[in-house]
């Protein structure tokens, strides 16, 4: 997304209803849930069908026709926490420890029943004596139905998506 149409969503569409205010709690308990390693918790945070995509390509809207680096459906997901938890891959048993903040939150989308936020992510990881610094434009599609708010899709464009990426040992 562009930075002119970040300024056109904010003009259109500010963060100002109970929705949105959850959709940022939402996001936050993610965040640190997810800095707490609490994997199978994250997941319950995940509606069903909800999607956990990770572009190569930062303009890409296509999904499921370009190349990615992550792109989880439900199935997808579980079995990644399934790796992350179990401790039998070098993912759990080599996890880096992170710390990550999540701001400038901005509503670019409103549907009866969801919200979309686009927001800054700062990650911090520490792993194997080195400490290194990922940063993201995040996009939320969260959705309100009887159990409350749940992520419905999560969108992670990297800055330096294109660049070589390890293995990382957490989620984004």
């Amino acid at each position: 997304m562009t930075t002119e149409a970040l300024g056109t969503a904010v003009a259109e569409l500010p963060l100002d209803d109970p929705r949105a205010l959850a959709a940022v709690s939402l996001i936050w308990r993610e965040a640190h849930l997810l800095d707490a390693r609490r994997y199978e918790e994250w997941d319950g945070l995940w509606a069903e069908g909800g999607e956990y995509v990770v572009p190569i390509d930062r303009e890409t809207t296509d999904f499921a026709s370009a190349l990615n680096l992550v792109y989880d459906d439900d199935r997808m997901r579980r079995m990644r926490v399934e790796r992350l938890t179990g401790g039998f891959s070098i993912s759990a048993s080599a996890a880096a420890r992170t710390v990550r903040s999540v701001s400038r939150f901005v509503v670019t989308g409103r549907e009866d029943d969801a919200i979309e936020i686009c927001a800054a992510q700062v990650l911090v990881g520490y792993k194997r004596e080195e400490t290194f610094v990922l940063a993201a434009d995040v996009t939320h599609r969260i959705v309100f139905g009887a159990d409350g708010p749940r992520i419905s899709r999560k969108i992670v464009r990297l800055v330096n998506s294109e660049d070589a990426v390890t293995a990382s040992g957490f989620l984004l």
